[in-house]
């Protein structure tokens, strides 16, 4: 295989397509396992304290990203994924614009390993690193949306082609993708609702794990938690008088 082979040429001739392709099902379903493994090692392997689980794990996504990079041939997620999907009829999309989107994970796991695998420094703002990583994985696997696809687009002279979902093609949209007033009313309440939900769960519920606390730390403001600070600090005044009365 000769360098422009290999730059230009990723993925596989399908009759049909004027452009080297691979099967979005696969990515996607490659994507579903590598953000249920990562949801575990949040909850798990940060959670619980039990730091080896996400060493290993974030070690693994470099490897597997690289693995990507250089031919979906031979990373571990996609042949699990190309296991899972292998009765379903292929989806083609262009090569090269995934091996673009799948480029940027892999330099996004970088700091990932080094802040958790090579030097274990837990902070909330490298966490959010993680999340990122974890919300574009998502993204694909649940909605079949591919944000660096949409970035390869938006810097190239020409579109690419075969994008996952057809985004790459103008279209007038379906009466039953658009949404009238009440419709996105209900769809605007719930996003709110669910932010909110989320930020009280976090600001006013006791945590129970390290990575709980860690969380709910995050989303108060320093005069927040010296308030809780006082609270947790007159009550334990409150108690120690209590105790000597009795």
């Amino acid at each position: 295989m000769n360098l422009k082979t290999f730059l230009w040429e990723y993925g596989e001739h399908v009759p049909g397509y004027d452009v080297t392709v691979i099967n979005e099902r696969e990515a996607r379903a490659a994507a579903g396992i590598l953000f249920m493994l990562g949801m575990i090692v949040i909850f798990v392997g940060i959670g619980f304290g039990h730091i080896i689980v996400a060493r290993v794990y974030l070690a693994f996504l470099w490897f597997d990203f690289l693995a990507r990079v250089i031919s979906p041939k031979y990373s571990p997620s996609m042949l699990l994924g190309k296991f899972v999907v292998r009765n379903q009829t292929p989806e083609y999309v262009g090569g090269l614009q995934k091996r673009f989107a799948w480029t940027l994970g892999w330099l996004i796991s970088f700091p990932m390993v080094w802040w958790f695998v090579i030097h274990w420094d837990i902070t909330f703002y490298k966490v959010l690193i993680c999340v990122l990583c974890l919300t574009l994985m998502f993204l694909e696997t649940a909605f079949s949306v591919c944000v660096g696809c949409m970035i390869y687009k938006a810097i190239m002279k020409d579109d690419p082609t075969h994008c996952p979902g057809g985004v790459c093609k103008m279209k007038i949209k379906e009466p039953i993708q658009t949404f009238n007033f009440m419709q996105a009313f209900i769809a605007t309440v719930t996003f709110i609702g669910l932010l909110t939900g989320i930020y009280l769960f976090l600001a006013k519920t006791e945590s129970k794990t390290f990575f709980g606390q860690f969380l709910h730390e995050a989303v108060l403001s320093k005069q927040q938690l010296k308030k809780e600070e006082d609270i947790k600090y007159q009550q334990e005044i409150d108690k120690e008088f209590s105790d000597d009365n009795f």
